[in-house]
């Protein structure tokens, strides 16, 4: 569902966006997203200051192949609600941009505006910066760390040949796999039931949203689009 821009961007100017540089992609990320995947239930917000339109935007989706709950947007810092912001970024339309500074994922749609969403990424030494493009997407994906992440968190050995799908799983409802040169990446922007993981540094590399916002996004942006993680 589209909301219209409810709050201004944090952001500067386009020219701060451009300012940045970027660099092609540097090392390939160590692990593959992991952190919070606990399950929650559908709360009612018995306040009134949340809009309609963002209750109905983030309420629960149970015609998923695995019923997702509403989010607790008590837990939720409103700027970080998906809404329809002017563009920051100055890439073009279609292009997803990840402003890992201010928590922010962009999808330019053109006439100067852009949807935003607020996002969860890796901690530091987990990080990948750079352009590439989405080489595949997956709706409940399985979920398999690398051996390097094993050896450092031995009792992840059990999902050594993949997690099943699921509400548990650290992908959660939709995957999107972010490729450099041909290669992926191993940093994938992929779902996420913990709304408190929002405009935080948690995950193991990747970039995380919302479950509902994941699948927004799933829906807007094909195969072959244009990644910029700054």
């Amino acid at each position: 569902m589209v909301l219209k821009s409810i709050t201004s961007t944090a952001l500067g100017s386009r020219r701060k966006f451009l300012a940045l540089g970027l660099a092609g992609a540097a090392s390939a990320a160590l692990s593959a997203c992991t952190g919070s995947s606990r399950r929650l239930a559908a709360v009612e917000d018995p306040g009134t200051t949340i809009p309609r339109e963002v209750r109905i935007m983030y309420a629960a989706q149970p015609t998923e192949r695995f019923p997702i709950p509403a989010v607790n947007l008590q837990r939720l810092d409103p700027r970080y609600w998906r809404q329809i912001v002017p563009d920051p970024t100055g890439e073009r339309p279609g292009t997803v941009v990840v402003d890992t500074d201010n928590r922010f994922l962009y999808h330019v749609r053109g006439n100067g505006m852009a949807m935003r969403y607020g996002c969860g990424i890796g901690r530091e030494g987990f990080d990948w910066s750079g352009r590439g493009y989405i080489g595949r997407k997956q709706e409940w994906p399985t979920w398999t760390p690398p051996a390097a992440m094993i050896e450092r968190e031995p009792y992840l050995e059990e999902f050594r040949n993949g997690m099943p799908p699921g509400l548990e799983n650290p992908l959660g409802a939709r995957a999107l796999y972010i490729y450099a040169d041909g290669q992926d990446t191993l940093y994938r922007l992929h779902g996420n039931p913990d709304e408190t993981s929002i405009g935080r540094a948690v995950s193991s590399g990747c970039v995380r949203l919302l479950n509902q916002d994941v699948i927004d996004l799933y829906g807007r942006v094909p195969v072959g689009s244009n990644v910029v993680v700054l």
